[in-house]
């Protein structure tokens, strides 16, 4: 019963959290460790993206740079998280991968080895070089 509870709940997170995205944006899992389960299933890199909806840079690359044209060519190649770091859920998560300030993307291969991080927002340019760079040290690890 409670299995099942958490697996609702989880859902329901989900659910949420996709209806908050625009369109086009990638799929984003719930939390870093449903997000490392989906990458060891399916050998993906990950990407963590520790946000809030109180700071405007990562408003703006939820926007502007994740469902754009040069980043969305990158959405089937990575799994992807977005982590509140005001959900008190997120506490430890943030702890692990040292976020102190955001937006912070942690950047890492199927096992959960660190592959690179960014702290800060760019531009849907910068960022698809980022995934470009990422994408080819993950298939060297």
């Amino acid at each position: 019963m409670k299995k099942t509870i958490l697996l609702i709940l989880a859902a329901a997170t989900s659910l949420a959290l996709a209806s908050d995205f625009p369109k086009g944006s990638p799929s984003f899992q719930a939390s870093s460790a449903t997000a490392m389960s989906a990458a060891k299933k399916s050998g993906k890199p990950v990407i963590l993206v520790f946000s809030a909806a109180w700071c405007p840079p990562c408003q703006t690359m939820k926007h502007d740079v994740y469902p754009s044209a040069e980043v969305k060519a990158f959405h089937d190649k990575f799994v992807w998280a977005y982590i509140d770091v005001d959900d008190p859920r997120n506490e430890s998560a943030a702890t692990k991968y040292g976020v102190t300030s955001i937006p912070h993307i942690e950047f890492l291969n199927a096992a959960g080895k660190e592959i690179d991080k960014q702290i800060g927002g760019t531009s849907s340019e910068a960022f698809a070089k980022t995934l470009q760079s990422v994408l080819t040290k993950a298939n060297k690890s």
